[in-house]
């Protein structure tokens, strides 16, 4: 399996949701989870993590060109961990907390599909290694 692709998806939209996190977190906020007015703080918080997404998205359009190096692979497996753990908390904000913004549940089919396609990545590189 080409991993190239995951990683040019990744870049694509986590680029560009990490520099809306970090200029504008309200819209973020409203849309994922249905906050209008969130506090402060919130914000703050909200643009550190800004950091972190758009540190995936730079990270993994870095690595779509390189050739299947370790590297990259630790991108791929990074890139997994993000989606697995980011659709899981997205979950449970909407089921549990039930903040759930008109975004909320497309981003987590999203978050989902990228980590299964993630992880069909890994293990094809690894089946790939076995023979």
């Amino acid at each position: 399996m080409r991993l190239s692709p995951i990683l040019y998806v990744t870049a694509l939209v986590e680029g560009p949701t990490g520099l809306l996190l970090l200029v504008w977190p309200a819209l973020v906020f409203a849309l994922l989870f249905g906050w209008h007015l969130p506090a402060p703080e919130t914000l703050v918080m909200g643009r550190i993590a800004s950091t972190g997404v758009l540190s995936i998205g730079i990270a993994s359009w870095v690595a779509r060109a390189d050739a299947r190096t370790p590297a990259k692979l630790g991108v791929l497996a990074g890139v997994l961990t993000y989606n697995a753990l980011g659709a899981s908390v997205l979950v449970f904000a909407g089921a549990v907390l039930g903040m759930a913004g008109m975004v909320l549940w497309p981003a987590v089919v999203y978050h989902v599909a990228l980590a299964a396609w993630s992880l069909a990545g890994l293990r094809g590189v690894r089946a790939a290694a076995r023979r």
